[in-house]
């Protein structure tokens, strides 16, 4: 099970934290990914961090100005977001993947999905 948090309303430039907390299984057993849809559009791939916390992977849109981590002790991954934009705007979801694949950007290679927290970004 996952729980996603901390979206909200925030100006253009700023930053928030998303945090995605797993139960079940532990992070050190999962890839987990970040993905989000803004109405009208598909679903995107954000961010990912593979199952030993070694690599992490990135949209060109968000790459530079988004940090995924993970607190194996809280079981927790976290999306840290700055330099919001308006464009950033959406539905965000974090994603688990038991057999860590290779095509992280693949919504369809994940297993278990959180229940969405809304980021807002005025500008």
């Amino acid at each position: 099970q996952l729980q996603a948090s901390g979206g909200g309303l925030v100006q253009a430039g700023g930053s928030l934290r998303l945090s995605c907390a797993a139960s079940g299984r532990t992070l050190s057993s999962i890839a987990m990914g970040w993905f989000r849809q803004a109405p009208g559009k598909e679903r995107e791939f954000v961010a990912a961090i593979t199952k030993s916390g070694t690599f992490t992977y990135y949209s060109d849109s968000v790459k530079g100005r988004f940090t995924i981590s993970r607190d194996v002790a809280k079981n927790t991954v976290y999306l840290q977001m700055n330099s919001l934009k308006s464009e950033d705007t959406a539905v965000y979801y974090c994603a688990a993947d038991r057999g860590g694949s290779s095509y992280y950007s693949r919504g369809s290679e994940y297993d278990y999905w959180g229940q969405g927290t809304q980021v807002t970004v005025s500008s």
